[in-house]
């Protein structure tokens, strides 16, 4: 009973060090979710970012496992799961977290030549579902963002997109720390067996990962720290695709819909207008230390974050 009390107290005392941070462990299908179809990554913190410096296990947005993650690029799940297209699915993140880090998240497919479960994501990806910032006038550090507080990505599979298997890849970026180059990227691969399409493979828009995102993007550059602002309309990475036409019903062929952009409004705050905090110093103002991106230990505020998790 001793050692019970001591390691819930030193996982509890543990909990700020997460700092929000998160990864994808379950894919819900028809309202239920599993982690079958989750390729598990094997990083000795499962929540930990992916970043361009400072990172906590040399992978960066450059690296091959940035396609699924470490260790998820070239091990696929238990199962793959059967949809139709047209279908809404979610990602959902692992332990209760929620996204509690100001930022954009995308959805991204790509074809198996064969099987999505022996596929290692090398071929052409592209975008079916982004959401970026829906309330420019509110505070850009919380809720001008549709991602805000949210346990998931919820995103349809395309009418569009022809049938086969796919590697479905969520991912959300966390601009706390971009004002100095210390995006954070939260992603992860699932894999699924798409019927009932009626279009054809884009033409236009396609990426590579690792490729997706340079350096230098201002969509992973941009500053939440000096108030309200817009972010760009397209978000991070390629346009959202369009797919191929498609008869429908005999009639003459019609293009074949793609998903769109959460639109709508956040909850609504005062604008906020907060100085940026020294990059790499985690010194704050008086107010409170300001969120530290290169040790994510939080601000002020307390949040609800990941539990260490540890991958053996």
């Amino acid at each position: 009973m001793m050692y019970q009390s001591a390691a819930l107290a030193l996982l509890a005392s543990m909990m700020p060090m997460a700092s929000a941070h998160y990864f994808f462990d379950k894919l819900v299908v028809n309202g239920k979710a599993s982690p079958d179809f989750i390729r598990a990554n094997t990083r000795p913190i499962a929540y930990m970012p992916t970043k361009w410096i400072n990172t906590f296990d040399n992978t960066t947005p450059d690296s091959t496992d940035f396609r699924c993650n470490v260790g998820a690029t070239n091990v696929g799940a238990k199962n793959t799961a059967k949809v139709n297209a047209g279908d809404e699915l979610a990602m959902t993140l692992g332990v209760g977290a929620k996204m509690e880090h100001p930022g954009p998240a995308q959805v991204y497919m790509s074809k198996a030549p064969t099987t999505a479960g022996a596929y290692d994501g090398s071929g052409d990806w592209f975008k079916i579902h982004q959401e970026t910032m829906v309330n420019p006038g509110a505070d850009p550090k919380t809720v001008a963002w549709s991602t805000w507080s949210k346990d998931r990505v919820t995103f349809t599979i395309p009418a569009g997109v022809p049938d086969g298997e796919y590697l479905v890849r969520a991912e959300h970026i966390g601009l706390h720390g971009a004002h100095g180059g210390q995006a954070e990227f939260y992603y992860g691969c699932a894999q699924v067996s798409v019927s009932g399409g009626n279009g054809s493979l884009p033409t236009a828009d396609l990426v590579k990962i690792p490729g997706v995102y340079k350096k230098a993007d201002p969509e992973v550059n941009f500053s939440v720290w000096s108030g309200p602002k817009t972010y760009p309309v397209n978000g991070p990475g390629p346009k959202l695709a369009t797919f191929g036409t498609a008869s429908v019903g005999g009639s003459e062929p019609v293009d074949a819909p793609v998903a769109t952009p959460v639109s709508g409004t956040a909850p609504v705050s005062s604008p906020v207008s907060s100085p940026a905090p020294q990059t790499g110093s985690g010194s704050g103002n008086g107010n409170g230390e300001a969120h530290n991106a290169e040790n994510c230990k939080g601000g002020k505020k307390t949040r609800r974050h990941a539990r260490d998790i540890s991958k053996n």
